[in-house]
């Protein structure tokens, strides 16, 4: 196998193992389509055109471009996404989805860090940020989300109320005193 697949592959995995994946996704087979792809193997660099389609079990990655490099200078190894926008999306072990979109997905094995630039959005179970900008540690689990400033341009929290229904729990009503007809 190519070293530059070698890379690819081991930058998706390490992206979906962080955020606990479904499993299985990680046995899966790796398939990326693309209109064509450029492979400098010499520079440790694969980039692949679009529109671009990669697959993993239930992991979706969708981008205009992709690119997988590392750095001789450097033990980093990157994974970058850009479209209009850039869309990633995964079952996680509890069911839900998760999903990301940018207009640039970065993310970097070395530091585990995932940032979304430009109309960055996360979602999952209905519960969103969005901002121009969003960066996440997924060691340390660390999230910053930022605008640009401008104007009507803020960052947007949305979280969805908890399901607190539990079937052996009735809910409680209020006792409403009934006068008996003797008591008129």
């Amino acid at each position: 196998m190519k070293q530059s697949n070698i890379l690819l592959i081991g930058l998706l995995m390490a992206t979906c193992h962080s955020v606990h994946a479904k499993q299985g996704d990680l046995q899966q087979e790796l398939k990326v389509e693309a209109v064509s792809q450029k492979a400098d193997i010499k520079n440790n660099q694969i980039i692949f055109f679009g529109p671009v389609k990669v697959v993993q079990g239930s992991i979706n990655i969708h981008a205009d471009e992709l690119r997988a490099f590392s750095t001789a200078k450097s033990p980093s190894k990157v994974m970058l996404a850009i479209g209009n926008p850039a869309t990633f999306s995964q079952e996680l072990d509890d069911g839900s989805t998760g999903t990301a979109s940018a207009k640039e997905i970065r993310y970097d094995l070395a530091s585990r860090t995932l940032t979304l630039t430009g109309e960055a959005k996360l979602d999952q179970a209905g519960n969103q940020v969005t901002g121009n900008s969003i960066r996440y540690n997924i060691k340390d689990q660390q999230l910053i989300a930022e605008s640009t400033g401008k104007g009507q341009d803020r960052v947007i929290t949305i979280i969805q109320p908890e399901n607190y229904q539990d079937s052996n729990i009735k809910p409680s009503l209020p006792e409403i005193p009934v006068k008996k007809q003797d008591e008129q």
